[in-house]
């Protein structure tokens, strides 16, 4: 799989639920995807700015998790 730099996985996040809401149209989607839109068609600040430092946090745990790390096949 191809390696993505973190503003291009949030891309990939936003597409993943604005394609969620197109089947779902949940109010709720629909105004998380408002506060998260900015990041994807400017940079520029936000009307709520606190998702793009969301974003970092949830980069940074999910680097830190190990859960990509190499694994150990012969466990026993």
């Amino acid at each position: 799989m191809t390696q993505l730099t973190s503003k291009q996985a949030y891309r990939a996040m936003f597409y993943l639920w604005e394609e969620f809401y197109r089947t779902t149209k949940s109010d709720e989607i629909g105004s998380m995807l408002g506060g998260l839109s900015w990041e994807i068609w400017a940079d520029k600040t936000s009307g709520d700015p606190a998702f793009w430092e969301y974003w970092k946090a949830a980069v940074e745990k999910a680097l830190s998790d190990g859960l990509d790390a190499p694994r150990n096949e012969d466990r026993s």
